[in-house]
């Protein structure tokens, strides 16, 4: 999940309200703002009850706690309909990581998409059901471009560099079939880093890679990055303790 706070507060009231309406209906004032020919009749102390609440759904908008609270919702209600039941879909509050460097950020993406394998439920990437891997494999076997619905691959870090994933495609797809080879031989074979572009960027050892690929979720709990970012995450927080330090200091020190 990448939550891009900056644009969210750059959105006007009007966006903002637009953007919440197409979840709840909002207050009696924040719809008589988005019909033109009612907004004219709010006076000044309603603009401003109005602004306020809309401060309040921005934040809520680029908040992942009220994300997972919306799809939570949601996905209940469909579960419960089709089950006829009541209660939650998910018994635990949802786990979050924050991700604070390229190496932690491929790590996750490439131990998420290998699941199916690890799991043997799949033999390739491109065939995995629900991966993101599969839509953009897809979508280079059709020579289309990148599907829409997920952040987009726009090369390595550069000035002027757009929003996106700092990878080329083509490399992470490379690296996930052939890390995904060796998880689905069961056995740790060799992986070439001439092989890996991403990896010999990153300078991560392909031990490493098969560890962080094939084990993230053994190795971390909380934030990950190499040992400078996390002693930063934690004391912007206000934490007396660095926790997973060793785990990063081991795996992702080198990258």
């Amino acid at each position: 999940m990448h939550v891009n706070q900056q644009q969210a507060e750059a959105w006007s009231v009007q966006e903002v309200l637009e953007r919440w309406h197409r979840l709840h209906k909002g207050t009696l004032l924040t719809q008589m703002y988005l019909n033109p020919e009612l907004r004219a009749q709010l006076d000044a102390s309603q603009l401003q009850c109005v602004n306020d609440t809309a401060e309040i759904y921005r934040q809520r908008l680029y908040d992942l706690s009220w994300f997972m609270r919306q799809l939570n919702e949601h996905i209940a209600r469909e579960a419960n309909k089709e089950d006829k039941c009541t209660g939650r879909f998910w018994e635990g509050r949802f786990k979050s990581q924050a991700l604070l460097d390229e190496a932690a950020l491929m790590a996750c993406m490439a131990y998420v998409d290998l699941n199916p394998i690890r799991a043997k439920m799949e033999t390739t990437p491109e065939s995995s059901k629900h991966t993101s891997v599969k839509l953009r494999a897809k979508a280079v076997q059709q020579k289309k471009a990148q599907p829409k619905t997920l952040f987009p691959f726009v090369g390595n870090p550069r000035n002027n560099m757009p929003q996106g994933l700092p990878f080329q495609l083509h490399h992470y797809l490379e690296l996930v079939d052939s890390t995904g080879r060796i998880v689905r031989e069961d056995k740790r074979g060799h992986l070439s880093l001439e092989a890996s572009p991403i990896m010999q960027r990153l300078g991560i050892a392909a031990e490493q890679w098969l560890s962080l690929s094939c084990e993230f979720e053994q190795h971390f709990s909380g934030a990950v990055g190499k040992e400078r970012l996390l002693r930063q995450y934690h004391q912007g927080l206000g934490h007396k303790r660095t926790t997973g330090l060793s785990r990063c200091r081991c795996l992702l020190n080198s990258a």
